[in-house]
């Protein structure tokens, strides 16, 4: 894995060494505060360096404000407004100084935009919405059919999983991270075991670094077949949802026969894998066929004239808007955004198995499910190369951490870039652990594509994304 760089900087410097980094082509990705001592707050700032291909972590101390970063990299501004809820640390000169978290909570609501008619209406859809759709209220203000402003409250269900890590053993946190995000399972406890890896100076045995990029490809399939299922039921495709859902489901068991598990929970842990996995030659027949399978699929999608005249051109996202306000993912990658944790920053066994990113310019519906659509045809292949270059070998080494000591752990999961940031006590527990999930940047840059759009695009341009709301209520 890539280096991270830990520095001090003092206030007045900050301001600067981010300006430096965004001229030079790099981006922020997450802030949070940690209190080292009781009393004592901390604000980190993880940016990804474009000269070094390094992570750089910036760490200032505080007291109870701090200058905001939201103008410069407008992406930090519910990260600042997290932090405002859970520490009470005040942001000056921040744009958006309203509560995020307590906003659900407290019932706050966002005013019309200023637009000189009376015509405009306000629409409070949800948080219960229809089928099982997470909760969120969706915050609309339209004239007839035509939305002007969207505003999206989210945080009704707000967990504090970040809480729930602080005490635990190590053990004990990869279970915890496997159910921040249930359709994430593993991409959650791999990153999860990535930070704590680093924290301990550990590294897994070979075979378990491969057998995780196995892992973390099935993950991607299921998930991109259920995204396919949903897209086309929005557009009105019944047969293609039911077959989206039904190819979804073959993926699912193929899980359950190799592992145990459908959502590949269990496996993960510090130091590797709790068990050894064998997979044989009917995986590989299995994962073909559901490979054949999916392309027929696609194709079918692919030449409907309605699915393409729905996706085509709603919902664009512009490259600018998707990276200052931190899209990740196929989202980003759909904008012309060439970035991808596998191969920009390379984990597991990555470096040995590379993954060629999916990459589309015209960041409608349609890249978004184009990108997805390539992407599985990356994971089908990974799979089958994983399992090819599976040498015999361990499963695990010990891993302990060492007292005081944090780590910083990365993935590409399938919705986009996962970091877990850990901090270990002088017991060698947890004491923070802050998750910065993909969801939680998409679902700040999706109101982007909805502005000036049209209700009857709404479902389509959501479904898209490709969001989960666990995702971002962690």
């Amino acid at each position: 894995m890539n280096e991270v760089a830990v520095q001090s900087v003092a206030a007045e410097s900050l301001v600067p060494a981010v300006r430096e980094l965004l001229n030079a082509g790099g981006r922020l990705q997450m802030a949070y505060a940690w209190a080292p001592t009781p009393g004592r707050l901390e604000l980190r700032y993880l940016a990804t360096d474009p000269t070094t291909k390094d992570f750089r972590i910036w760490r200032l101390p505080i007291e109870d404000e701090a200058p905001s970063l939201a103008v410069l990299s407008p992406l930090l501004s519910w990260y600042e407004r997290e932090i405002s809820d859970l520490y009470g640390v005040r942001f000056s000169g921040s744009p958006d100084a309203v509560p995020l978290i307590k906003g659900a909570h407290a019932g706050s609501r966002t005013t019309a935009p200023e637009s000189g008619s009376e015509d405009v209406q306000h629409l409070p859809f949800g948080p219960v919405r229809a089928d099982v759709v997470e909760s969120v209220e969706l915050l609309f203000f339209y004239v007839g059919e035509h939305i002007l402003h969207l505003h999206p409250q989210l945080f009704f269900k707000h967990r504090a999983m970040e809480a729930r890590f602080e005490g635990r053993s190590l053990e004990h946190g990869a279970v915890l991270a496997e159910r921040v995000s249930g359709v994430g399972s593993f991409c959650h406890a791999l990153t999860y075991c990535q930070a704590a890896e680093q924290a301990a100076g550990c590294v897994p045995p070979e075979r378990a670094q491969v057998l995780r990029v196995l892992l973390a490809e099935l993950e991607r399939i299921y998930n991109h077949l259920h995204y396919l299922g949903h897209l086309a039921d929005t557009t009105t495709l019944k047969v293609g949802q039911a077959e989206g859902r039904l190819l979804e489901e073959r993926a699912k068991q193929i899980n359950a026969r190799l592992t145990g598990s459908r959502f590949l929970r269990g496996l993960a842990i510090p130091g590797g894998l709790r068990r050894d996995l064998r997979p044989e030659d009917d995986f590989l027949t299995e994962l073909d066929g559901l490979r054949r399978s999916t392309r027929t699929y696609v194709a079918m999608l692919e030449a409907d004239s309605s699915y393409l005249d729905r996706l085509l051109t709603t919902g664009p996202l512009d490259k600018q808007v998707a990276f200052d306000q931190g899209a990740t993912g196929p989202v980003e990658r759909a904008s012309g955004l060439d970035r991808d944790l596998r191969r920009d920053h390379p984990y597991a066994a990555y470096d040995r198995l590379p993954a060629a990113p999916a990459l589309r310019s015209a960041g409608d519906a349609h890249a978004r499910a184009q990108v997805r659509i390539e992407e599985l045809e990356v994971s089908y292949d990974l799979v089958a190369r994983a399992t090819a270059s599976l040498k015999d070998g361990p499963v695990r080494a010990p891993c302990t951490p060492k007292p005081g000591s944090e780590g910083l752990g990365w993935a590409e999961g399938p919705r986009g870039s996962l970091y877990y940031a850990l901090h270990f006590g002088d017991d060698a527990r947890m004491v923070r652990a802050k998750i910065k999930s993909p969801s939680f940047s998409n679902w700040r840059a999706f109101p982007f594509t909805v502005h000036e759009t049209n209700m009857m695009d709404y479902a389509i341009n959501e479904a898209s994304f490709g969001m989960t709301v666990a995702g971002c209520d962690r």
